[in-house]
């Protein structure tokens, strides 16, 4: 009878490589595996002060970054806030992935969990301080982060399984 000790590690390797998701991960080049959706949610990028003010120059040079980031992420569909500063942190992507910015109420979160979860690609969602953390939980992420007006440049990208992956822009 034949050992199973010579292929042994063969075959523990290849059970890891399949089991094992791929998903993006802070300065990782590594995509989402094509069967496996992730959910990417951004709370809008360094803001000028007023009402419904645009991003500063620090907060357009992240959204560039965050684009590029994202690139290679297979984005099928970017949800935003109507605000200035939401649409203008996912308009970079917008435009490299020629994408529509979808908007959507912040007051009416259910209403975008619905497209978001029939959507079959990866999504990114442009929030708010207030509002991420319940987009993350309404997304199927299993923890939710403590944001304040001072968090900029985090990524949530919520995996297939609930796992919540932070990812920095900067």
């Amino acid at each position: 009878m034949k050992s199973l000790w010579g292929i042994a590690p063969f075959a523990t390797f290849a059970l890891a490589a399949c089991s094992a998701p791929a998903t993006l991960d802070n300065g990782s080049n590594k995509s989402t595996s094509h069967n496996e959706k992730t959910i990417f949610v951004i709370r809008h990028l360094q803001k000028e002060q007023g009402d419904d003010p645009s991003l500063t120059s620090e907060g357009a040079a992240a959204a560039e970054r965050l684009a590029h980031l994202l690139a290679d992420e297979d984005i099928s569909a970017i949800y935003a806030t109507r605000t200035r500063r939401a649409m203008e942190t996912a308009a970079p992507l917008a435009n490299m992935t020629d994408i529509a910015i979808t908007a959507y109420d912040p007051q009416n979160p259910e209403a975008l969990a619905t497209p978001v979860a029939e959507n079959e690609g990866a999504v990114l969602v442009v929030g708010h301080s207030n509002t991420v953390p319940d987009l993350i939980v309404r997304f199927g992420g299993n923890s939710a982060p403590q944001l304040t007006e001072e968090d900029y440049g985090t990524v949530f990208a919520i995996d297939s399984a609930g796992e919540v992956h932070e990812i920095k822009v900067d």
